[in-house]
């Protein structure tokens, strides 16, 4: 076990960071923080932070120096950084990142363990994505083999004719069919050093414009339905992985059951709800798990829950939020600058408590 007192490093500077910071603060840790220039809101909640590139080999000694554990908020963190760091401090194997980092890796991953992910092909070129369209058909999905997320680096592809205009975007892509389904699910799991894994209930998730908008407990019959497969599923990830801390697998919940979409390996939007609706956080049970503490419950606390995302310039007004009826809870992420589709915090309603 981490002794309180001891130092948690964070790579990257984004509002999971932040957060992860503020539960590491209340179970005695010290936070440092790495991630290059930008609005990095973690800072807030971090006793030092590193400002430097990636590949800064001088600014991650410091930063190696500081730490005695060391985890990150984000699956875009580069490989090449995580590796560089002593093997030691590392609280989770870097190959997490190598698969998750890949879609195509990712797909053929969880497809070895028995996941059903949607129909795929990979495109290198304009001619693959001619026979990608051509043996997938349409409507389908165009999206970056990697770096893409919240709906960037994707390109729908309605019907023949926009097939035919289909332009490739010149760096290593996955084609990928559309899935017929009720709506979109995530497991949450955390694992422990010792292998002990702990689920959450399952959200349904709601998205506008490929950004999560709303999750929502309970999640439906369907949903409540394909949870073991989906949770055995993501059981034998973490395990083959070797995983310590917070996973998240998503799925498409289809009247064939459970279809993989994507994996995190990270606390995730969805599980924003826990802080107030389950007996312990994502984020406080992703710090015991990697400080190699006891893991908290994960039992949800309230018949009913709600998490919406605040978006953009709807952030200016959200303390208003407050005076609204629902016991609503905000978060809101210190961002600088409320740009459009932007993440600027959450809101989290409740229901009547469970016994």
């Amino acid at each position: 076990m981490l002794p309180p007192g001891s130092t948690i490093g964070i790579l990257g500077g984004g509002q999971l960071g932040r957060m992860m910071a503020v539960a590491a603060l209340q179970l005695g840790y010290r936070v440092v923080g790495f991630a290059p220039e930008g609005d990095n809101v973690a800072a807030d909640a971090c006793s030092g932070f590193i400002t430097a590139e990636w590949d800064d080999a001088a600014a991650l000694g410091q930063f190696a120096a500081a730490c005695d554990v060391v985890t990150w908020e984000f699956e875009n963190v580069p490989v090449s950084t995580v590796a560089a760091l002593p093997e030691p401090l590392l609280a989770c194997p870097v190959r997490a990142l190598e698969v998750a980092q890949d879609r195509l890796r990712e797909k053929a991953f969880a497809a070895e363990l028995g996941g059903v992910p949607a129909p795929y092909r990979a495109v290198e070129s304009a001619e693959d994505l001619a026979a990608a369209i051509a043996a997938v058909g349409t409507p389908g999905i165009l999206k970056t083999a990697r770096d893409g997320y919240d709906g960037k680096g994707q390109w729908r592809v309605r019907s023949v004719v926009e097939a035919g205009t289909a332009v490739f975007p010149g760096v290593t892509c996955i084609y990928e069919g559309f899935v017929t389904y009720e709506t979109e699910f995530s497991v949450i799991l955390v694992r422990g050093a010792d292998g002990e894994v702990r689920f959450w209930d399952s959200t349904a998730n709601l998205h506008e414009g490929g950004m999560l908008a709303q999750s929502i407990l309970p999640a439906g019959a369907l949903v409540e339905a394909q949870v073991p497969a989906a949770r055995e599923l993501a059981a034998r990830v973490a395990e083959a992985l070797g995983y310590v801390g917070v996973l998240t697998l998503e799925f498409f919940a289809t009247r064939e059951g459970p279809v993989f979409n994507e994996m995190a390996p990270r606390v995730h939007n969805s599980g924003h709800w826990t802080i107030e609706g389950a007996a312990t956080s994502q984020f406080e049970n992703h710090i015991r798990a990697i400080c190699e503490l006891p893991l908290g419950g994960t039992k949800t606390r309230f018949a009913s829950i709600e998490m919406r995302n605040i978006v953009g310039e709807d952030a200016l007004k959200a303390h208003m939020i407050l005076a609204e009826p629902g016991e609503p809870h905000l978060h809101l992420y210190g961002k600088a600058e409320a740009r459009e589709g932007r993440k600027m915090g959450h809101v989290t309603r409740v229901g009547h408590a469970l016994k």
